[in-house]
């Protein structure tokens, strides 16, 4: 198998494993996210251990990249170009959140949840596209 069979297998897989990640702990259920967002009412904490689990995960294979020349499946890291705390990443930020408030899922889930067929995710990812879309006309794309 060659390097971009591999890099493709392996993209694959761990997107299998993200979204039985997301099954299984509940994030694509969006009435356990509005109760863990929900501090001041109903609050349920468990998906704290969830979110710690991916900042420690990801923590690790950040440090691991950083000692790597190039990543093992493909030519080089892709990594951000914009690096500071701007307008354009707050109000973004916060439009984020507010829908995540509102539907109680963000696009990873969501995407898990398309094959369930529910008009209400179907819609939800419609909004997302079309809003990605509008966004990308008015402000322009990241630089």
């Amino acid at each position: 198998m060659n390097r971009a069979v591999l890099g493709s297998v392996l993209s694959l897989m761990s997107g299998a494993l993200f979204g039985a990640g997301l099954l299984l702990s509940g994030m694509n259920n969006p009435e356990k996210v509005r109760a863990f967002l929900d501090v001041f009412g109903a609050w349920q904490p468990a998906l704290i251990a969830v979110m710690a689990s991916a900042v420690l995960i990801f923590g690790l294979a950040f440090a691991l990249s950083q000692r790597m020349d190039k990543p093992w499946f493909a030519d080089r890291f892709h990594v951000p170009s914009l690096l500071g705390i701007d307008r354009r990443l707050l109000f973004g930020a916060v439009l984020f959140g507010m829908g995540w408030g509102l539907v109680g899922l963000c696009p990873g889930p969501a995407l898990v949840n398309l094959l369930s067929f529910d008009h209400r995710i179907l819609l939800f990812l419609l909004a997302l596209f079309v809003g990605n879309r509008i966004a990308h006309g008015v402000v322009g794309p990241a630089k």
